[in-house]
């Protein structure tokens, strides 16, 4: 099984919304968080995963790693309404 963990770090406090799409032995299922808060780290359990972040605090800064096995993608925004989609497979 492969685990692809994500860490939420920036702002301390700063919340985000995320909707996560995990692709696992070909079937896809869903994971929202409608209202997070900054730090936060997920963990699942899959081949693909496909995520849109929204930042809701204003003034703040979000920063989004994934890591599946070797691979890993880093994004980052700052400020209310900012928006990251990040995939990895």
């Amino acid at each position: 099984m492969t685990q692809i963990h994500i860490t939420m770090s920036g702002s301390p406090g700063a919340e985000f919304s995320a909707h996560w799409r995990i692709t696992h032995e070909g079937e896809t299922t869903e994971h929202v968080e409608e209202s997070g808060t900054v730090p936060a780290e997920y963990t699942f359990t899959g081949t693909e995963l496909e995520g849109t972040v929204k930042l809701l605090s204003d003034d703040e800064r979000l920063e989004v790693a994934i890591q599946k096995g070797a691979n890993r993608a880093h994004s980052s925004t700052q400020g209310m309404g900012g928006t990251l989609t990040l995939m990895i497979s």
